[in-house]
């Protein structure tokens, strides 16, 4: 089974974005080494804490350091932008990088409404979101001379457009529309298993032929069980900040979560990161193949929010570790 990858570029307590940038390059080089099919970068706005605003800009900084890997969107976040300039910023990225290239598509503003207000300039009560990913997907396909606008570049790059989503809406919009559909079961599960089966049953051939479902993954690894679950504390303090209203840097692991959040809080994020995975190589591995078996996935795209980037990238290593184990047996077979 494929695995790949999503940084949200995080900016730990203690540093800037500067070091973010630096530790997801190298993060991107290890992805790779490791054999991780995708990476990808979400857009978010008005979050200290996440440093991927800017996405076609720091995919760009990843292609450009990395050689094989796919490099994409997880995503962008298209009611912000006009589909023309998503199609010149990812038709120039796949000109340059080649069929390296992914655009995932969400429909959220990725953000606060105020900031939504400060991105879009202007919102009115009509949704386009359909129509503006047919528009984009004109733009990237096939050149069309009569056209009176037109992506350049773009037309004729054919980029790979994934529909993303945390509800039904994006699995019955991925369905009319022959996408593949990455469901992001990492900090919204609870549709999950409704959204493959609506998608699956309702898919049309478009980009292509039969449906590919992509489950997203929270994965906290480590030598310990005990050094697991601590770095996984940063995770669910940023979490409940953000809930909260109070979003910031992500935080520095502690010892006991349960001395830092008050019950409420521990079942929110309990709730909310329900598909995760956490322990050593062999829990990881378990973790994973129990929710491989319960959702079904034709891919998953793994995701950890850690503070420490040495423990971070060992973190990726168990998981790519675990998913090589898990897919052994049915190779030997």
């Amino acid at each position: 089974m494929p695995y790949s990858l999503l940084d949200l570029a995080p900016v730990p307590e203690g540093f800037e974005a500067a070091d973010s940038f630096r530790n997801t390059l190298d993060l991107a080089r290890q992805a790779e080494r490791l054999g991780f099919t995708r990476y990808w970068m979400a857009e978010h706005h008005n979050m200290p804490g996440i440093a991927s605003a800017a996405t076609a800009i720091l995919l760009g900084h990843v292609a450009g350091g990395t050689r094989t890997i796919r490099v994409g969107s997880g995503g962008v976040m298209l009611p912000n932008h006009s589909p023309l300039i998503i199609a010149e910023q990812f038709g120039t990225l796949a000109t340059l990088y080649g069929d390296r290239i992914d655009l995932g598509l969400g429909r959220a503003p990725g953000t606060d409404m105020a900031t939504a207000r400060a991105l879009r300039r202007g919102m009115d009560q009509v949704d386009t979101f359909p129509q503006d990913v047919v528009e984009l997907m004109r733009y990237l396909g096939e050149p069309d001379p009569g056209a009176h606008v037109r992506a350049f570049p773009g037309q004729g790059t054919k980029v790979p457009i994934w529909m993303l989503g945390s509800s039904l809406y994006g699995a019955q919009l991925a369905a009319h529309l022959g996408l593949p559909y990455a469901f992001a079961s990492h900090f919204a599960p609870q549709l999950a298993e409704q959204a493959a089966e609506v998608y699956r049953a309702h898919f049309q051939p478009g980009q292509l032929d039969a449906p590919h479902f992509m489950l997203a993954i929270n994965v906290f690894g480590a030598e310990t069980e005990a050094e697991a679950k601590r770095i996984r504390t940063s995770s669910q303090l940023g979490m409940a900040r953000l809930r909260s209203g109070r979003p910031g840097k992500l935080p520095a692991p502690v010892d006991r979560i349960e001395d830092h959040l008050d019950p409420a809080a521990l079942a929110m994020v309990a709730a909310t990161q329900a598909v995760t995975a956490c322990g050593t190589l062999q829990q990881v591995t378990e973790g994973i193949e129990t929710l491989v078996a319960r959702y079904r996935p034709d891919e998953v795209i793994l995701a950890g929010q850690i503070h420490g980037h040495a423990e971070r990238v060992r973190s990726f290593e168990i998981a790519a570790q675990a998913m090589r184990d898990m897919t052994m047996p049915a190779a030997a077979e």
